[in-house]
């Protein structure tokens, strides 16, 4: 099927749950965060705020409150599941996501523990540590984590302290916890997940590129590669192994996936609506070429110096506009916008009132100005 770049974009907001899905579709948007989390299969969480916004922009009614209760109702779980980075996972998919895409990045932390003067013999030594503070179900903070590895002897000064739990949690010894009050914690992933799915390597690449298209659909095989961290022989594997739940497209002469569900049942029209996005969000994480979203001269704005920290984004009809930041008073949020452009007074009313979302989400008033 050819596609114009204007309903690839389209289908594209529907995929990412940013737009309302087709009439008829098959597979409704979820209703909560468990369904939310494995309809994407994984969510960028490296910023705890930036992370819970994601969720609060696809589920008009949640509130903080409700995320939270909703992480102690065990329906999504931090890890590193993929490129050594941290996402939100369903968590009985945690352990096969950490040995389909984990392994690569654990395999490439040999050279950073060089660097850091760590032997495999102390990493080691340090996950049994941190288990043995951790079995019984307990939830220790980050601090609490490092002070056991200093009993132990340790040595955690410097960048060692943060490597040791990331090795811990890429092994699949631990997670993170639900916070400590504002703290970070950690726990046993075994003990917070019992039961959780061990699918064999072919239909764990099935259930992962499915989801990837599923959730970011239509791209390229080439974005795929950049949001596992597979090979390319592997992603390409998994579009195989996936069969007809993945359909084919073409956009502007450029081979894309997407779900076959949403391409049997889109139809064309006007994309719609202003919508107010955290920075680390799968909108731009999910994808290594923007170019559908995001005009190449502001890539700057988004990503200032290209230091790897996203800029929240204003996107009006599926393309970036402008950024946005938030600072939270005593009784309200202050939140200033950067548009790339200057806005009309209709663009004003359109951005002002996609904060009333994220008003609602956090429950605090936003006081909304513009630069």
């Amino acid at each position: 099927m050819e596609l114009s770049r204007a309903d690839a974009l389209a289908m594209r907001m529907m995929s990412l749950l940013l737009a309302d899905r087709p009439a008829g579709d098959p597979t409704p948007a979820p209703d909560d965060v468990a369904g939310v989390v494995t309809w994407f299969g994984a969510m960028q969480a490296q910023d705890a705020a930036s992370a819970a916004w994601s969720f609060g922009a696809r589920l008009p009614k949640l509130t903080t409150a409700d995320l939270d209760a909703a992480f102690e109702r065990r329906e999504a779980i931090r890890t590193w599941p993929m490129r050594g980075t941290v996402h939100y996972v369903p968590p009985r998919d945690a352990h096969w996501m950490l040995d389909l895409m984990g392994v690569r990045a654990l395999a490439g932390a040999a050279k950073r523990r060089e660097f850091l003067g760590l032997s495999d013999e102390v990493a080691n030594r340090s996950v049994e540590v941190l288990g043995a503070a951790l079995t019984g179900g307990r939830r220790l903070t980050r601090a609490q984590c490092i002070e056991a590895l200093i009993e132990a002897g340790v040595e955690v000064t410097g960048q060692l302290g943060y490597h040791l739990l990331w090795y811990a949690s890429q092994q699949g010894v631990t997670c993170f916890a639900p916070n400590i009050g504002k703290e970070q914690a950690f726990m046993l992933l075994d003990e917070w997940v019992p039961d959780p799915v061990r699918p064999d390597r072919d239909e764990a690449l099935a259930l992962i590129a499915t989801r990837y298209f599923r959730s970011h659909g239509p791209t390229t095989r080439q974005d795929l590669v950049g949001w596992t961290g597979l090979t390319a022989t592997d992603c390409k594997r998994a579009i195989a192994v996936a069969g007809a739940a993945l359909a084919p497209v073409r956009v502007e002469g450029i081979e894309m996936y997407a779900d076959s569900a949403l391409v049997e049942c889109y139809s064309a029209g006007p994309l719609k609506g202003t919508r107010a996005l955290p920075g680390f969000d799968e909108y731009m994480l999910g994808f290594k070429d923007r170019s559908m979203m995001l005009d190449d001269e502001h890539k700057q704005a988004i990503i200032p110096g290209g230091n790897g920290v996203f800029q929240p984004t204003l996107v009006r009809s599926g393309r970036v506009v402008g950024t946005w930041r938030r600072a939270v008073k005593r009784a309200h949020v202050d939140i200033s916008v950067a548009p790339f452009a200057a806005p009309t007074a209709a663009d004003r009313a359109a951005a002002e009132a996609a904060f009333a979302p994220y008003s609602r989400f956090i429950g605090m008033p936003a006081e909304v100005s513009w630069t």
